[in-house]
């Protein structure tokens, strides 16, 4: 019978110390990874929450386009503008840019679409809430509203459908106000949002990374100055026309969109 010598002992338990340490490493790591993610989707319901109870809302937001040319420059379209709107089914949303001063007012029945720089307007029939007006934009007529899903009235089920990765990433202060910091993965995009901490978790940045174009562009808009209930101005939706402007078809509507008429859409990777 063999017998180990002390110092293969003293070796043997140092080896074994050292794997169990490692184990208690992993599965902590695990954990936490676990319990990250379980905050992080914690974090984002309670601002889907939040945003859904409020009756009327407004806030003003900067938001930045970024493109990438074929040479492979990335170039960043900036506008500025307000969101207003009454549950279920009112809205009115103001952009002006470099390239395009547009507005959007929906009464819950009509969509009207106003170019004001080009005095021209047009108008669909859409009746129902603004979840519908949100889906038949994109879907019917392929003009889907940037950031829309955060207006939603269940703003977490349309923002976690089929994400494969989430992370909280601790707090960030965005605008002075102190939030925190989430980042999710999808197969053809990536979003990271900063949520206002507190009593009121309303969205104050949003980005979205596209992964099936090269250069991976992103979508930033920042909010400013939320107000909700009877801290919001009343609004009129309905479409007055003051400067008697043209009305148009849809697709006669030309610059209302964030990319400029001479910028050309390439093809995907």
């Amino acid at each position: 019978m063999n017998k180990k010598s002390p110092k293969s002992v003293k070796i043997f338990v140092r080896c074994m110390v050292a794997v169990a340490l490692s184990l208690i490493v992993l599965l902590g790591s695990s954990a936490g990874v676990s319990a990250d993610e379980a905050d992080a989707k914690r974090i984002l319901k309670a601002m889907s929450d939040y945003m859904g109870a409020q009756k009327s809302l407004s806030f003003e937001f900067d938001a930045t386009l970024e493109v990438v040319t074929k040479d492979e420059q990335k170039l960043a379209l900036a506008s500025s503008g307000t969101v207003a709107l009454n549950r279920p089914d009112q809205i009115r949303v103001t952009r002006a840019g470099g390239f395009a001063d547009v507005e959007m007012s929906f009464d819950g029945k009509t969509l009207t679409l106003l170019g004001k720089n080009l005095n021209l307007y047009t108008q669909l029939d859409v009746p129902g809430t603004l979840d519908h007006l949100v889906d038949e934009l994109r879907d019917t007529y392929q003009r889907p509203l940037p950031a829309a899903d955060l207006l939603l009235s269940n703003s977490y089920d349309a923002l976690m459908l089929d994400v494969v990765d989430v992370k909280d990433l601790g707090s960030g202060v965005v605008g002075g106000v102190e939030c925190d910091y989430l980042a999710f993965r999808k197969d053809d995009v990536d979003f990271q949002i900063w949520i206002a901490q507190g009593k009121r978790p309303y969205p104050c940045r949003y980005v979205i990374t596209s992964k099936r174009i090269s250069g991976g562009p992103q979508y930033t808009v920042q909010t400013r100055n939320w107000k909700t209930g009877g801290e919001v101005a009343a609004t009129d939706f309905s479409f007055k026309n003051p400067t008697k402007a043209e009305k148009v078809e849809l697709k006669d509507l030309k610059g209302a969109n964030d990319l400029p008429d001479h910028f050309m859409k390439g093809d995907a990777k």
